[in-house]
């Protein structure tokens, strides 16, 4: 259990597990959306095509590259939104290599919360790619532990990710707070016995976060 070195009192968690995008990393995703204007097609047509499950779960689970991806998601656009070839390959590359960036406000306050010996784990249902991609937002030493889906072979919310990131804690999931954008992976943590958070903004990690900084 841990125990503040400022004011000798326990803290409510040993660890905290969170997720990675659209909690700390978000895509800017002007540029398809002006491609899928410019193309006649619906806003967020690629994005339905590129997260269908026989395409977004091979890629979560490390099992296809994030290449292979784009040319599956050029391949849907062509055959099932009708784009000609070369159309629907610079659209799913413009999807596939969306720039993006860390929310600021939410990285120092988990960096405050590792620097007060909280442990850190980002859970995240992430590619192949992850590592460079926490390198290039300046990320790389954010967390204790990283547990990656493409690593370990399994995305939230399969019960064996959270364990997983709790053994890597090295701790149990009573002692764990679980942060997540989508209500489902918090639920899933929840029925491990994990306190959850759903993820809105950064208003909603002050009160559980700022209590293990400041307890």
């Amino acid at each position: 259990m841990t125990t503040s070195a400022r004011t000798g009192t326990r803290r409510s968690f040993d660890a905290v597990l969170c997720d990675l995008d659209n909690v700390i990393r978000f895509y800017d995703t002007t540029g398809p959306s002006v491609l899928e204007r410019a193309a006649g097609l619906p806003e967020g047509t690629t994005a339905r095509l590129a997260f269908a499950p026989e395409r977004d779960g091979p890629l979560l689970l490390g099992r296809i590259t994030r290449g292979q991806w784009t040319e599956s998601i050029a391949a849907g656009l062509h055959a099932e939104a009708g784009l000609p070839a070369q159309r629907a390959r610079e659209l799913a590359t413009a999807f596939a290599e969306a720039p993006f960036s860390a929310d600021e406000e939410v990285v120092s306050l988990l960096r405050r919360v590792r620097a007060a010996g909280v442990t850190l784990v980002l859970v995240t249902n992430a590619t192949l790619d992850l590592e460079d991609d926490l390198a290039a937002l300046g990320l790389a030493d954010l967390a204790d532990h990283v547990v990656s889906s493409a690593r370990v072979g399994v995305a939230k919310p399969d019960r064996k990710i959270y364990q997983i990131a709790a053994a890597r804690a090295g701790a149990v999931a009573e002692r764990c707070l679980f942060v997540d954008d989508r209500a489902e992976n918090v639920g899933a943590a929840v029925a491990l016995g994990m306190t959850g958070v759903h993820y809105r903004g950064p208003a909603d990690l002050h009160g559980p976060l700022g209590s293990l900084v400041d307890g």
